[in-house]
């Protein structure tokens, strides 16, 4: 009877030895002294006797039994050699009492190598047995900036606090990403509920993952958990069944098959293929069909938020333009994952049918509720954001700030100029650099001096009020019941600031765009049926969406000088961002008279030559803004190195 266990697992690794060597692939087993062997190791730990998992063994310690296992730790000797009779021996000391000899195995790079016990692994591996005892030693590599390496150390870290050896990722931040999931503080030590409920959940998405042959992609079972919380979440996943587990990780296979690709982004830059007209059926035959219900999600309220009241003027917009054909109701303090949801539950529950979510913050709830009830139409106001599930929409402000910026350096009566930003998110960069630019086109000998309002009082890098400057550019428009005229450009003085020009925000031009295109069945003719890609809408002034507003405080020949540059932005005769080009560092562009791509616009981590200042790294923003820094900021606000996580 053993013997013909044996032969089915001596069959199952010709299978895997014939495959890997069509392929081109080592056939046997890894052997750790020949990866050690060009690998910088700077000391060994004993853990002691752990319970490891037995898809984390990869192979053998030493060369000695190579050839006696295929890649899949099946045998390869003949079924009448003494390896056979002493596998077949295992076998049946495992079927009768289970093997509880501990194999001896050294730990690298989060994979084990066994040094005694091949064939008690072989066993275990062909019984589809999910743990062995070990005792373990630990080899640790030296610290470099290599991906494995960074991903190795981040898993240390989540060991410390969890004591979890059996979760794997291809990618750095996957172990601060799940924590964060989960809901569980980065630096709490795991209790002990918390740990068996992880792991029961799972083992149980593991099995639905790998009955869907999941492990024969080229993800880790990690990387596939991850991309299933990011959409379903955690918080229900133990109440759920295998076949629902299977029905949802079928509806996200892709994602599985194309990781780590993301959606290509797609940008819209355009605002003329929003309005089309109606569909011939429609216009034929016109229906009267009950209004349109739109939900606005806000983070906050429009009496304390610039920006909320900025889109809630578009919402009032909207209202007006399309009168009965819509129906509007809008949803404020959305300003918690509890709060987000229950919002967005009862933007559901009232029938909308259309859902704006008007901040990088509402982001991850989207997506949710996006792959949650397909039907709906929601759109998040982010920019560059990979996601296929929904649309997202924003405005190229830089254009305006470019504007600003020239009027800045007309003005200024000395060589310095201000510029206060919140967040360095995409986009935000590009707005500071238009402005610099702008600046720099009048008045090449001009600085900029750039000040972060979201940062912690020890992390402020400079105060404009200690710097002598005329004008500043502050915040882009301010509630009503704020009452500041600090705001846009306004020059610094001793009485009340004079405002010279604001960049404006025409968020209903969006809006009354979008929904007219969704009422007349035009909406997504944008998006390639079967391609892999994220929908963004990025329009500038020549869509109405931005503009630029100048004071009766600017002399008319500046005010028609910015107007032709608006005229020429708008046509498409001038970009912002056409010509040579210094960051900080260097040279950024000196073909002329190309201008960088719109996709490198977006991404922009870099500054201008005439700012001073640096971008912030996410640890010295308030807790207020950490959130929207992790979901849209560029690279180097992410990680005080400069990291994406």
């Amino acid at each position: 009877m053993y013997r013909e266990e044996y032969e089915k697992a001596y069959k199952l690794a010709i299978k895997d030895f014939r495959i890997k060597t069509l392929k081109g692939m080592y056939p046997y087993l890894q052997v750790l002294d020949d990866i050690l062997s060009y690998t910088d190791v700077s000391s060994e730990i004993n853990l002691g006797l752990l319970d490891i998992h037995i898809n984390q063994v990869a192979g053998t310690k030493t060369a000695g039994r190579t050839n006696a296992f295929a890649s899949n730790y099946m045998p390869l000797l003949p079924k009448d050699s003494e390896f056979a009779a002493k596998w077949c021996n295992l076998y049946n000391a495992h079927i009768e009492e289970g093997i509880r000899d501990p194999v001896k195995v050294y730990e690298f790079m989060n994979r084990f190598y066994i040094l005694e016990g091949n064939k008690r692994i072989s066993v275990l591996k062909y019984c589809n047995a999910v743990t062995v005892p070990a005792y373990v030693t630990r080899i640790m590599p030296v610290k470099d900036d290599s991906d494995e390496t960074r991903i190795y150390y981040e898993f240390l870290d989540f060991y410390k606090k969890t004591e979890i050896n059996y979760l794997n990722f291809s990618q750095p931040g996957g172990y601060t990403k799940i924590t964060g999931l989960m809901g569980i503080g980065q630096d709490d030590i795991w209790t002990d509920i918390e740990k068996e409920q992880f792991r029961s959940s799972y083992i149980q998405f593991t099995k639905a993952f790998e009955k869907k042959s999941g492990n024969k992609l080229s993800l880790t079972t990690g990387d596939a958990f991850l991309l299933y919380l990011n959409i379903y979440g955690y918080k229900d996943l133990q109440s759920k069944d295998s076949n629902t587990i299977q029905q949802e990780i079928t509806k996200i296979w892709n994602d599985f098959v194309f990781y780590p690709q993301k959606p290509e982004v797609k940008l819209i830059m355009n605002a003329d293929t929003a309005v089309e007209k109606k569909p011939l059926v429609k216009r034929i035959l016109p229906l009267n069909p009950e209004p349109l219900k739109i939900a606005f999600i806000h983070t906050k309220t429009a009496e304390t938020s610039s920006w909320t009241y900025g889109h809630d003027l578009g919402r009032s917009h909207l209202e007006q333009a399309l009168g009965s054909q819509i129906a509007v109701k809008s949803y404020f303090n959305a300003d918690s994952p509890e709060k987000e949801t229950e919002c967005f539950e009862q933007a559901v529950a009232d029938g909308n049918t259309v859902i704006f979510s008007t901040s990088p913050k509402l982001l991850d709830t989207s997506v949710k509720y996006a792959f949650k009830y397909p039907k709906l139409k929601i759109l998040n106001c982010s920019l560059n954001t990979s996601c296929k599930y929904l649309h997202t929409y924003y405005g190229r402000l830089y254009e305006a700030k470019f504007l600003i910026g020239a009027i800045a350096g007309i003005m200024s009566n000395s060589d310095k100029t201000g510029y206060i930003a919140d967040y360095p998110i995409y986009g935000t960069i590009a707005n500071i650099n238009a402005f610099a630019l702008g600046v720099k086109m009048v008045n090449p000998r001009m600085k900029i001096y750039l000040e972060w309002s979201k940062l912690k009082p020890e992390s402020s890098q400079s105060s404009i009020k200690d710097i002598s400057v005329s004008f500043i550019s502050g915040k882009d428009f301010i509630t009503p019941e704020e009452g500041t005229p600090t705001f846009g450009l306004y020059e610094k003085s001793s009485g009340a600031p004079a405002n010279l020009a604001m960049p404006v925000w025409n968020w209903g031009i969006f809006y009354e765009k979008t929904v007219k295109s969704i009422l007349n069945g035009t909406w997504k003719q944008e998006s390639q049926k079967g391609k892999n890609e994220s929908i963004n809408y990025w329009w500038g002034m020549s869509s109405g969406m931005i503009d630029v507003i100048c004071s009766s405080h600017l002399p008319s020949g500046t005010a028609q000088l910015i107007e032709l540059l608006k005229k020429s932005i708008c046509s498409g005769g001038f970009n912002p961002f056409s010509g040579e080009i210094y960051s900080q560092d260097g040279l950024v562009k000196k073909s002329m008279p190309d201008s960088i791509t719109a996709e490198e616009i977006v991404t922009m981590d870099w500054l201008a030559d005439n700012i001073i200042g640096s971008i912030p790294a996410m640890d010295e923003f308030v807790e207020e803004a950490k959130p929207v820094v992790q979901i849209q900021g560029v690279a180097k606000a992410k990680t005080p190195d400069g990291e994406i996580l």
